[in-house]
């Protein structure tokens, strides 16, 4: 654990090929000790691009997917190392599913991987604010922590104005953790360089009194906030904490000139900031031909020939990554054949 470094003045910004930032696609956790709050900064470039480009969506849904894989940056790195992270959005709106998928690093050092898709009806969209395109329905966070393991679920209401006030409210009732995210994310326009999205953010939480994503689920329904849940001093500090955070700018969140633990000097220098190991996120997909085969395993004959097109082959695309997988029917089901099981 290191003290926050001093900002370096007129120091040139460091690029990284394909003109990112050098602080780029990664999540920078920190703890303000004089308030007892933690956080995480982030920054989404290539690994949200990585994301969109895989699909053609409208710009209202575009938004809701940058918003939903922010907020999985920021709330995954939490996660332990090979666990999984989903978030996911259910609604009777025009946008009928948002699913995001956090992989922790396979081992220390390494990147987490991040992906995710939506579900919509296209003449249903509207000219309206992107949150306005979801209705009725539910914000799920999952955590699977591997085999032999239960995995834990979570859900709230899809209230409150945007992804991130689900967010919220989901760690206030279920978790009882007060929680706050900063959220900013747009297509970038700087000259020279090719238009693209960029994401970034802060997510804020008072250090709880046990470990995240093992307190009970309050049963009896109730919405809570963090007024509900601190007292005297706690809700003082993080009154303070949140008036700091509401002077952040957007150009300061996903902007090129402003490093992650400069933020933090600029928003929180009385607070004692000190941050931790950063941690690399990379857009990634798990879809695989074994992975295919592997969900076709529990049909028959019968059945794969149902599913066979008009030029006798079995085809899958994945909605994360838009991988296509032709295979040949009699290697796959229970049934098939055994020997080559090439395309």
């Amino acid at each position: 654990m290191d003290p926050v470094c001093q900002p370096d003045g007129d120091k040139e910004t460091p690029m990284k090929p394909g003109h990112q930032i050098a602080w780029d696609d990664t999540v920078l956790p920190f703890q303000l000790d004089a308030s007892d709050m933690r956080g995480r900064v982030a920054r989404l470039d290539g690994a949200l691009n990585g994301i969109l480009q895989q699909h053609d969506y409208p710009p209202q849904v575009e938004a809701l997917v940058a918003e939903m894989a922010l907020l999985t940056a920021l709330i995954g790195q939490t996660i332990k190392l090979r666990w999984k992270l989903q978030l996911q959005v259910q609604s009777k709106g025009a946008v009928r599913m948002i699913a995001t998928d956090y992989y922790g690093p396979e081992a220390e050092g390494e990147p987490a991987r991040i992906r995710a898709y939506a579900s919509y009806d296209a003449d249903r969209l509207t000219d309206a604010a992107p949150f306005d395109q979801v209705g009725e329905g539910y914000f799920a966070i999952m955590i699977d922590q591997g085999k032999g393991m239960t995995p834990y679920q979570g859900i709230t209401p899809l209230e409150g104005g945007s992804l991130a006030a689900c967010a919220e409210t989901y760690f206030a009732q279920s978790e009882q953790l007060p929680t706050r995210f900063s959220l900013s994310f747009g297509q970038s326009t700087e000259p020279s360089v090719v238009e693209h999205w960029r994401a970034g953010g802060v997510m804020l939480q008072h250090m709880p009194k046990a470990s995240p994503f093992v307190a009970e689920a309050d049963g009896n329904g109730e919405t809570l906030s963090a007024s509900d849940l601190l007292k005297d001093d706690e809700a003082e500090n993080w009154n303070r904490v949140n008036i700091l955070l509401d002077t952040v700018e957007d150009l300061e969140l996903i902007g090129p000139s402003l490093a992650p633990n400069d933020l933090l000097l600029r928003l929180f220098h009385e607070e004692q900031p000190r941050v931790f190991d950063t941690q690399t996120v990379r857009f990634g997909c798990t879809c695989s031909e074994d992975r295919v085969r592997q969900s076709l395993s529990i049909y028959s004959a019968r059945d794969i020939e149902k599913m066979t097109t008009d030029e006798g082959r079995v085809t899958a695309d994945c909605q994360f990554c838009g991988a296509h997988y032709d295979l040949d029917p009699a290697t796959v089901g229970f049934e098939a054949e055994q020997g080559d099981h090439g395309a």
